[in-house]
């Protein structure tokens, strides 16, 4: 038992060590770090109002709210979620969100390769992927932790799937299909990279098999996809409905030659001039691995395991390459969806899976147990000692919860750089009001309100026909109901405004799901079923 275990206590071990600076008291300055802390306040609270998968953020745009989370990956909201429940505040979420995405993102990583390469060589995967400069500039400079996430769910369906090819089973199935889903509920953008490059690797897989698995493949793919509809399709053809979700020329974002091969650190933003600039470098480590890769294909073929895998990543990494420097800036143009990335450097999210990956051939090519370890020993010092300076945050600020949610810049906000995520119908943050609701005209008297995330009710004595102003952000999925009875939201500039009967009357104003939300959680739904019914019948074949 101690034996089997013995590699998971070495790869928790060093993803802890060089996660451990997370674990440090106080709010650590990264690049979206405050942000997440904010969308974590404001997702907890819809969820308390009843929402299970929230849309609308009320509090945000002066108070007028916008509806961040349909376009905002959810799984790291939903992990801020669980930890609250422990007892964890905002920002301690922010960091326990990063430490457990670093650690099982090693652990996932090991899985996979361990196929591949054998217990040493996964290991040395490991320890490749979990300090790769890469990995460090997301958690301790950008803080990004939806990509961190999608770091740790790449691997996990990877691993899940490669298993399912190797030895098809009830549950590689089912987690081929739930990492897959996670993967895009934690970050939509890495989600399409790695997905377009899981079609090629799968392919690979698939290539010799029988039809049968070709077509669960496609299953699980299918599943995996109708699982995470009902964040991935609204995101996609409801992305009209805001504003400013592509604020970034990514002319501005191509890491020169120089910045990819030498070693470099730094904090600052991509893409503005900065005596601190922010690291693209692959790694010296990571580098020398695609080195002994090359020279391993060319020479000593013969000896070394899964040839076809090893050539397609050589290759891979060579593509990524060129696609993160300037001279391939038509293709970024031309191809449909490659723009979507927005950043260039973003593919070294691809870079240090591959370069970790091919780490493992490397130990795979001698036989004798105590070279295995050797050589694992040594390409994992390697990378550790180049890169363990870097696994730190600059400083930390002496800050708690209440710092920010008592600071109007943090929380009247649209939360995001350029506007992005406010409604079409409003250019801009609209002027703060004291009141939900204002008479424009006539008289009238208002009794009572009841106001949640999702909901507002209030009751209106009105002495003529009139108007009111409910100052909430128009949006296509807010509704209103007077005496149970469905009436108009009459879009004034940007805000919702409602024509009042005379008399007394009770008002119901709601956000509900859209055509599109609705027909995405049907897919959900039958998603489910199907999986439910593929996990029966594979049980039925097994018997058989």
């Amino acid at each position: 038992m101690v034996k089997k275990l013995a590699p998971y206590f070495i790869i928790v071990f060093f993803a802890a060590f060089g996660g451990y600076s997370l674990l440090h008291s106080g709010f650590p300055p990264t690049h979206d770090g405050e942000y997440h802390i904010m969308r974590f306040w404001q997702f907890e609270k819809v969820i308390n109002d009843g929402a299970i998968f929230p849309r609308w953020a009320p509090d945000f745009n002066n108070g007028y709210g916008i509806p961040l989370f349909t376009y905002q990956y959810p799984l790291p909201n939903y992990a801020a979620y669980l930890f609250s429940l422990f007892g964890a505040s905002l920002i301690d979420s922010f960091k326990l969100n990063l430490f457990f995405a670093h650690v099982f993102s090693a652990v996932f990583f090991y899985l996979w390769t361990r196929r591949f390469w054998g217990e040493l060589g996964g290991i040395t995967s490991s320890i490749f992927y979990s300090f790769a400069p890469y990995r460090f500039v997301d958690i301790f400079v950008r803080g990004s932790v939806g990509e961190v996430w999608a770091l740790a769910m790449f691997p996990a369906f990877l691993w899940s799937f490669t298993s399912y090819i190797d030895k098809p089973s009830r549950l590689s199935f089912l987690f081929s299909v739930l990492f897959l889903a996670l993967g895009i509920y934690s970050h939509n953008i890495l989600a399409l990279m790695f997905f377009i490059f899981s079609v090629f690797y799968i392919a690979i897989l698939i290539r010799d098999k029988r039809k049968k698995i070709f077509q669960n493949s496609l299953l699980i793919i299918s599943l995996g996809l109708g699982l995470a509809s009902p964040f991935f399709i609204p995101a996609l053809f409801e992305k009209n409905l805001v504003t400013a979700l592509s604020v970034f020329d990514l002319t501005l974002h191509f890491p020169d030659l120089y910045q990819l091969l030498i070693p470099s650190w730094g904090t600052g933003f991509s893409g503005i001039t900065s005596s601190n600039p922010m690291s693209f470098q692959i790694g010296i480590a990571n580098l020398l691995v695609i080195f002994i890769s090359i020279i391993v294909f060319l020479f000593f073929r013969k000896r070394a395991k899964h040839e076809e895998m090893v050539l397609f990543m050589i290759v891979s990494f060579f593509v990524v390459f060129f696609l993160m420097l300037s001279v391939s800036i038509t293709i970024w143009k031309i191809v449909p969806l490659l723009n979507y990335f927005q950043f260039p450097w973003r593919l070294l999210s691809l870079e240090i899976v591959i370069t970790a990956f091919l780490s493992g051939t490397i130990v795979s090519l001698v036989k004798s147990f105590k070279r295995k370890l050797l050589i694992t020993v040594i390409l994992s010092a390697l990378v550790i000692i180049s890169t363990i300076s870097y696994a730190k945050f600059a400083y930390y600020h002496d800050r708690t919860d209440e710092y920010y949610l008592s600071r109007p810049n943090f929380t009247d906000g649209t939360n995001s750089i350029g506007n992005s995520f406010n409604t079409i119908w409003l250019n801009r943050i609209p002027d703060k009001r004291k009141k939900k609701i204002e008479i424009l005209n006539g008289k009238a008297s208002i009794e009572r309100i009841l106001e949640k995330s999702n909901r507002l009710e209030f009751v209106i004595n009105a002495r003529e026909d009139m108007d009111a102003r409910v100052n909430i952000a128009y949006f296509p999925n807010w509704k209103a109901y007077i005496n149970g009875k469905k009436t108009s939201v009459i879009n004034n500039k940007g805000i919702i405004n409602i024509k009042i009967p005379e008399g007394k009357n009770e008002i119901i104003l709601k956000y509900e799901s859209s055509g599109i939300e609705k027909t995405s959680y049907v897919i959900f739904l039958i998603s489910i079923i199907v999986l439910i019914l593929s996990l029966n019948k594979l049980a039925i074949i097994k018997k058989q």
